[in-house]
């Protein structure tokens, strides 16, 4: 008996109902059609089993398929209400970003002046500067815990160590356990009995534990533009978590900042708001987009910076970015800035968060200073990004270090406070310090730091060793801080020790201000380290509102790039990348890594993939010409993928002459012959059509296929450029279908080669 359109969508819609009642959500519940069981193996692990795999190009069709459904629709909307939907998602996303930077600016300022007094007169959740607002500046309702110096020293240390502890014990609370590596069987044949199945699982399961909350956030957030799925990641209790973690982590003074946590933190709330729309909950490329255009709302308010918000999501994380995201990127990224601006956490009301206005221009003598500033900056970028890593995979490494995040955060915030308290250039948070060290001298309003540039040989001589161990204490501090578990970002401590350096290249340059020197070493010392260009010359420009200066920006910033790249290959997000596993692929950087192999060895061809990969056996579906399979044949693969836990990559449709016609993932799998149990005309003898238009949606009948004998740089280009989760290769001579590789196979062997 042949079922030809004879399941309802009535009945297809219960058996989908029932099984995401029961089916294991890997990733966030907009995937739908992601990938996300983790896969067995036996001799080969599979070190990305745990994440689920999107798939762009079918996201596309899904899209287009749903919108040209949703015009029939009897009760169909008006046309401009889908992507007017997109519009409005930018504005909420806007808006409620900068509420939340607001919240998190105030407590910041707050919290962090906690630890060198309090606001009399009841008012203690007030600020230093709200407080001395109450008498008009005078500052009598600020009460300092201590006068005397070693004890306000001890107050300080000890404040910073509890709020240090507590942010990482609350961050900690986001752990979550990913299975990363299980062994894979050889085929889907249940041969092997299921209690020697289970040891081997046993034997090679592989388990990483992930604390959601920590870091900056970037490299998760990265991993998923590029197509893959980290669980929780972006849940509300991981906003929640790192708002708050942030707050208390910053108010410590360690060598960290919020721009991390803020990009972060806006991409949840993005997530959040694209999980109640219909066309962009169920489709992961849409899905991204929202995503995407979250980023730059987050850097727009971590610095006031709204294009260069867009561009740092543009340049630095998204791998998937049309027209039509950067319109939509750059209205959230406006208003996000328009609104932060008009809640004024500052006190400022004003968006440029260092402006400067120095009134004096520079020489062409001058560049020389700019390009040795860019080497320096690119030194010290190559240095860290070296040396973060190594002290990531050794002192992080021990046993009692690795058993006990807060004890490490513990460990550097006493350390900080130790070294940069006496030193009253680095003693307060990262932006008040880079705020005091771009101060102009020619101003009315000189603050100590002038005063001490323009004492005599004795004042500068303690001024010139401020600046000397507050560069040096810097540059160690953020290389020991960078990775603790604690929400952190980099961004504002290789702005501070850029500025440090650059302030004190500045003492030796005559009649200009070092407040120059020191705004252009700060942004070569931060292109060392995240080998940002475009973006980061535009968000330097914001940050200060020196048009004049964009020049020296650029040259400091090229030439801190070129210096960088020489000495390190990989920015500091790179080897976060590296250093928490998590899958990424960049189509440039793989073709790269090919080419090199290609120079001493003989060219890879794409049936290398398939080593590391799934070769046919077990894993096709035997139909006719018009798609039709048995329904028992249909019951047994499902059997066998139940049997084994093998719900990925999934089930390439043959032919009798074994050609590739179709794709069907495991999960849809099983929603068909669920669907097929629940109608009351399937029979075990019977055929099912999997081209009717019951089937349709949950059958790819036309899988990417690529030429076993193809260049492997073919195969990288089809998952790097259309974003698809597999491709099937198969045979140059008979076309005949040989296996299948998917994308985390593909990352498995790009990282075998040498």
């Amino acid at each position: 008996m042949i079922f030809r359109n004879s399941l309802t969508p009535t009945v297809m819609a219960s058996a989908r109902e029932e099984l995401s009642e029961t089916a294991p959500l890997l990733a966030a519940e907009y995937q739908s059609r992601t990938q996300t069981h983790p896969l067995p193996a036996q001799s080969v692990p599979a070190p990305y089993s745990g994440y689920g795999t999107a798939d762009w190009l079918r996201a596309l069709v899904q899209s287009t398929h749903a919108e040209a459904a949703a015009a029939a629709a009897a009760a169909a909307p008006p046309r401009w209400w889908l992507p007017a939907q997109g519009w409005l998602a930018a504005c909420v996303v806007g808006v409620a970003t900068a509420l939340v930077a607001f919240v998190v600016d105030v407590s910041v300022e707050t919290v962090s002046d906690w630890k060198s007094g309090r606001c009399a007169a009841g008012r203690f959740w007030q600020n230093r500067r709200a407080c001395c607002a109450l008498d008009g500046g005078m500052c009598q309702q600020w009460k300092p815990w201590a006068v005397a110096f070693s004890r306000a020293y001890l107050i300080y240390v000890v404040l910073a160590l509890a709020f240090g502890a507590f942010a990482s014990a609350l961050s900690l609370t986001t752990r979550h356990d990913l299975v990363v590596a299980q062994p894979e069987l050889d085929s889907l044949s249940p041969r092997h009995g299921q209690q020697q199945q289970q040891q081997q699982q046993q034997q090679t399961v592989v388990v990483k534990t992930i604390y959601m909350a920590t870091g900056s956030g970037i490299p998760e957030i990265k991993s998923v533009l590029s197509g893959f799925d980290i669980p929780h990641l972006l849940s509300f209790k991981v906003m929640v978590v790192k708002s708050v973690g942030a707050v208390f982590a910053v108010a410590t003074a360690m060598c960290l900042g919020k721009e991390g946590p803020f990009v972060h933190i806006a991409t949840c709330i993005g997530h959040l708001v694209a999980a109640r729309l219909p066309q962009y909950a169920d489709n992961a490329m849409r899905m991204r987009e929202i995503l995407s255009i979250a980023c730059s709302a987050g850097l727009s308010v971590a610095f006031g910076a709204p294009i260069g918000g867009v561009l740092f999501s543009y340049e630095e994380i998204s791998t998937y970015f049309p027209r039509r995201v950067l319109w939509r990127a750059f209205l959230c990224s406006l208003v996000a800035a328009a609104v932060l601006k008009q809640l004024n956490p500052t006190g400022t009301g004003k968006l440029v968060l260092f402006e400067t206005n120095y009134g004096v221009d520079y020489d062409v003598a001058h560049y020389a200073v700019f390009i040795l500033l860019g080497v320096c900056g690119g030194v010290f970028g190559g240095v860290f990004c070296y040396a973060n890593g190594l002290w990531s995979r050794t002192f992080r490494q021990i046993p009692l270090i690795k058993s006990s995040p807060v004890l490490e955060v513990c460990v550097v915030v006493l350390v900080t406070a130790l070294l940069q308290y006496p030193n009253p250039l680095i003693r307060e948070t990262g932006d008040k310090v880079m705020e005091q060290l771009l101060v102009d001298c020619n101003d009315m309003d000189e603050g100590w730091i002038c005063a001490a540039e323009a004492a005599g040989a004795q004042g500068k001589g303690s001024y010139y060793a401020w600046l000397v161990s507050g560069t040096l204490v810097k540059l160690v501090l953020t290389i020991i801080t960078f990775g603790c578990k604690v929400p952190s970002g980099v961004i504002i401590p290789a702005l501070d020790a850029g500025a440090l350096f650059g302030r004190m290249v500045g003492q030796l340059v005559p009649d200009i201000s070092p407040g120059i020197f020191a705004m252009v070493g700060s942004a070569a010392f931060l292109a060392g380290v995240c080998r940002m260009t475009v973006s980061l010359a535009v968000i330097m420009f914001e940050l200060t509102g020196e048009v004049k200066y964009i020049p020296p920006f650029m040259v400091a910033i090229l030439t801190a790039k070129w210096v960088a790249d020489y000495i390190s290959t990989d920015g500091v997000y790179d080897v976060a990348q590296t250093l928490v596993g998590h899958p990424f692929l960049d189509s440039e950087q793989a073709v790269e890594k090919l080419r090199e192999h290609n120079r001493t060895r003989a060219p890879l061809r794409a049936e290398a993939l398939l080593s590391r990969s799934h070769r046919a056996n077990g894993l096709t579906l035997r139909v006719t010409a018009e798609r039709q399979v048995e329904v028992a044949h249909l019951r047994s693969k499902l059997a066998e993928v139940r049997e084994n836990h093998i719900w990925e990559p999934g089930f390439i449709l043959v032919n009798e002459s074994g050609i590739c016609c179709g794709y069907v993932s495991g999960d849809d799998l099983r929603t068909i012959v669920a669907a097929i149990d629940k109608d009351a005309m399937a029979e075990q003898g019977g055929v099912v059509n999997l081209a009717t238009d019951d089937f349709s949606a949950l059958i790819d009948t036309s899988p990417v296929c690529v030429s076993a004998m193809a260049p492997v740089e073919h195969a990288v280009e089809m998952f790097g450029k259309l974003g698809v989760a597999y491709v099937a290769v198969v045979a140059e001579d008979s076309s005949r279908f040989v296996g299948l590789v998917t994308r985390k196979d593909l990352l498995c062997f790009l990282d075998s080669l040498l």
